[in-house]
Formats: C-alpha cells, structure tokens, sequence
C-alpha cells in the first residue's frame, strides 16, 4: 500500500509520540473504547469468538494491545497473552497493571512495530486487533503477516474501524445534516465532560498517527476481505455497529441510529 519509506517512518513516529501523550490519559480520552456499551460489546464478542477456534489451547496474540483493553478481558479468561505495543508507555502500563500475569508466565510483553514481529507459524489459536489498523503504515501487509501466526481453524478477530459508511453521504438531506452534527456535538461533549471533571488534557495531533482514519484516504474493508480470500480462510465477515462515542450521552443519538448508517466495523475471520 504504501511504497514511500519516509511516510511510512513518519506514520510510526507518530503514534509513538501520541500515545506517550495520551498514555496515561488514555482512558478517559475514550469514551468509544471504555464507555459501559462498549465494553459490553467487546465482551460479547470475545465469548463468541472464544467458541469458534477449534482445539483451543488458549494462547493469545493481541496486537497494538494499548493499556490492555482486550488483553485483560484474554487473560482473565484463560488465555496466555502475547501483548504488542509500538508504544514504550503503553507497554509500561500493561506491566504495571497486569503485573501477577507477568510473574507467572501468562503474558508476554512485547515494544515493537509490527511489521518487526517474528513468530513461529500457526503460533497462535486467537490474534486480537483492536483500534489498530488505521494506525499502521500498511495494514494489508500487516494482516498478510498476522495471518502466518494464527494456526489453521484459529480466528482473527479486527475490532473498531471506521465502517464503508463513515465517510459517505447519508441518502436524505437530513440524515446528512443529523450525521453532521451528531459528529461535531460527540468531541464538545467530551471536552465538556473533562471540564466538569476538572481534567486537563495536552493537545494532541492525530493527524498522523490516524493515517488510514481520513477522508482522503479511508481504510479499504474491500483489501481487508481479499486478504482473507487471498489467505484461503474459512469464512471472514464484516459486522457494521453504531459505537457509543461519548461520556455523556449525547441527544441526537437515538435519531441519528435510526436515519444513518453504522459509523463502525468489526472482523472476524477463521483461517
């Protein structure tokens, strides 16, 4: 996908500085990763995954693993984890917090971009990737190689992308002017929730860092299936969802779900 070196180099510098700005803060940044209905959501689909890999021996590859959103839910659920974060200060917190699993040999912590990953192949019965791939330089690439690592009848499971719709005109005038300012009203009722909270925030450029989350160039769910295709996977398929982006609930919610299409798209593939 992306031929360019220096853009891919800048793509990772990106995000590292990012997330050590947003470490720490993560959490609370992100009402579409933590809020209660995402988390429920998550869990939901980890249980159901969990049923589909075949002689699950329960070891888990879970990649741009952040401060252990889904990496928690695989440890305390049996599996042993091997968590991969580009970021030193995500990788820091994952140490911090899951420290017992350390100690026992149930997660391995892993600093590094994943195009540097070397596993043995078929290592792994689940790959977990969430919020991840419009973050990296070349995510069909990524994905070629993540699927050497799973083993024949695992499931990879790609959570937390922008939807074919994101970016696309509503078919009404209206759903377009209610997408429009549900879009906008999500980051000010955010920012207000801060403020009441008394939580001071660095600015942070995502410019960069979100490469594939842009207009210009969106992430392509087509490239994603033909990986699946090209990779002679069982079965892969796309779920389209509405997320719930924001701390306090926002009112235009319950119109804009029933006028426009689901912002938001997960995978789940078994090889």
């Amino acid at each position: 996908m992306l031929q360019d070196q220096t853009l891919k180099e800048n793509i990772h510098r990106a995000n590292v500085s990012v997330h050590r700005l947003e470490a720490q803060y993560y959490e609370v940044l992100h009402p579409e990763v933590y809020s209660n209905q995402e988390q429920k959501r998550i869990i939901e689909k980890l249980q159901m995954i969990d049923k589909l890999v075949a002689d699950n021996q329960k070891n888990a590859l879970d990649v741009g693993a952040g401060t252990g959103n889904l990496t928690g839910k695989l440890l305390h659920t049996g599996y042993a984890v091997t968590a991969v974060d580009i970021s030193p200060e995500m990788c820091a917190i994952l140490r911090k917090k899951y420290r017992d699993y350390l100690q026992n040999n149930k997660l391995t912590i892993v600093c590094s971009p994943i195009e540097d990953l070397s596993f043995e192949a078929g290592k792994f019965d689940l790959i977990t990737c969430y919020s991840v791939l419009h973050h990296l330089p070349d995510y069909v690439d990524a994905l070629r190689c993540l699927s050497v690592f799973l083993k024949r009848n695992g499931v990879i499971y790609i959570d937390h992308e922008a939807s074919p719709f994101f970016w696309k005109a509503e078919p009404s005038r209206l759903a377009n002017l209610i997408k429009t300012v549900y879009f906008h009203s999500n980051p000010i009722l955010n920012s207000l929730y801060l403020q009441i909270f008394g939580l001071k925030i660095p600015s942070i450029d995502y410019y960069m860092s979100d490469y594939w989350h842009k207009k210009e160039h969106p992430l392509n769910h087509n490239r994603i299936q033909q990986v699946f295709r090209d990779e002679n996977y069982a079965f892969a398929r796309r779920m389209d969802y509405y997320e719930t982006a924001t701390w306090i609930p926002n009112p235009l919610s319950a119109i804009y779900r029933l006028l426009c299409s689901p912002e938001m798209s997960c995978w789940i593939a078994k090889k």
